[in-house]
């Protein structure tokens, strides 16, 4: 019978803890990719909250790889290791993170003019110094739109300047509703997007007439149109 040498026996047993780590990694990542890819695929969440828990999702991938992949912390200064690696991803966070932030403000904030048209209509400004600002006054007929099954019901509406339009979402996922035909958006009264949530609706007054159409950015086959005349 061969005995196994000490070196031996203790370099089997750290390949066979290497190994098992490898096994363990890998069968975590393919958790972590899955879950972010059906929820996308089902899109039973979207939008903003999508976005987190991709973003989430990833930080844990990038954590399993240098844990069960890169072994960061076994080598023989691993507290050194770790701190440089929690440095480096405080910077990255910071670096994309602040490029969210401003990429967020460029794409929502909108621009002076559809700021004080928005603020105009949803206080109820009639006049500025004796001048007439465009906004509606005094109550109107109202509208109703329901979103159900990604259909649009009625898919046009008519009105008559300074009516209500409130759009209804029975679906079960966010609707994020914006002006204009996709890909292009346009602005309407100084609103540039709905969000409306599962279950809710969102009411707007119609205070610019002309003909418009509306689709929902994530789906776009979810459109309908309303035309509004003096």
């Amino acid at each position: 019978m061969i005995e196994q040498s000490p070196q031996t026996t203790k370099k089997s047993q750290h390949e066979h803890k290497t190994i098992e780590s490898y096994i363990i990694g890998f069968i975590l990542s393919l958790i972590f990719t899955l879950i972010p890819y059906n929820m996308v695929v089902s899109h039973s969440v979207s939008g903003t909250p999508l976005l987190l828990t991709i973003l989430g999702f990833a930080v844990l991938q990038m954590l399993v790889q240098v844990l069960f992949f890169l072994h960061l912390g076994r080598g023989p200064k691993p507290m050194y290791n770790v701190g440089f690696f929690v440095a480096t991803v405080g910077i990255i966070l910071v670096v994309v993170g602040g490029s969210i932030v401003i990429i967020n403000n460029l794409h929502y904030h909108k621009l002076p003019s559809d700021q004080v048209k928005k603020l105009v209509n949803d206080e109820a400004i009639y006049q500025i110094g004796g001048l007439k600002t465009g906004a509606c006054q005094g109550q109107h007929e109202g509208h109703t739109v329901i979103i159900k099954n990604g259909q649009v019901s009625p898919t046009r509406i008519l009105a008559i300047k300074c009516d209500r339009l409130t759009i209804v979402n029975e679906d079960k996922i966010a609707r994020k509703i914006t002006f204009g035909t996709h890909p292009e958006n346009q602005v309407y009264a100084g609103m540039s997007e709905l969000m409306i949530r599962k279950g809710l609706s969102k009411t707007i007054t119609l205070s610019e007439d002309g003909t418009y159409q509306f689709h929902d950015q994530l789906h776009p086959e979810t459109a309908g149109s309303f035309t509004v005349v003096p």
